[in-house]
């Protein structure tokens, strides 16, 4: 079953750079130049390959973020339309009005 249901699995793929993946991709990548730091190392240079891997790691963790955000988001959207379905007098459709029967008429004053 793994982290959310089958039915899930329907929902179109998010995109692979969406705002999760790449906040956490940069929250690894700083992680690894303060562990560089903190252990008085060259934080850019040094520890490359765990730069790599903490940023990669990141942004799995965040795309698979996003799509349970997703599949979370859908299935209130099915729920909350198949309520407005159930009940329609509680959404019953207002009277549309124009503009100029909202706005008060303009009367410079000089």
């Amino acid at each position: 079953m793994g982290l959310f249901p089958d039915e899930g699995k329907s929902l179109p793929p998010p995109r692979i750079a969406n705002r999760n993946s790449v906040w956490l991709a940069g929250v690894g990548w700083f992680s690894a130049m303060l562990h560089n730091a903190m252990n008085h190392r060259p934080p850019l240079k040094s520890g490359v390959h765990r730069q790599v891997l903490l940023a990669t790691i990141g942004w799995f963790i965040g795309y698979h973020i996003t799509k349970y955000e997703n599949y979370t988001f859908a299935k209130l959207d099915r729920d909350m339309n198949e309520y407005i379905r159930h009940h329609p007098e509680e959404f019953a459709e207002k009277e549309k009005k124009t503009f100029a029967e909202i706005v008060e008429p303009f009367h410079a004053v000089r």
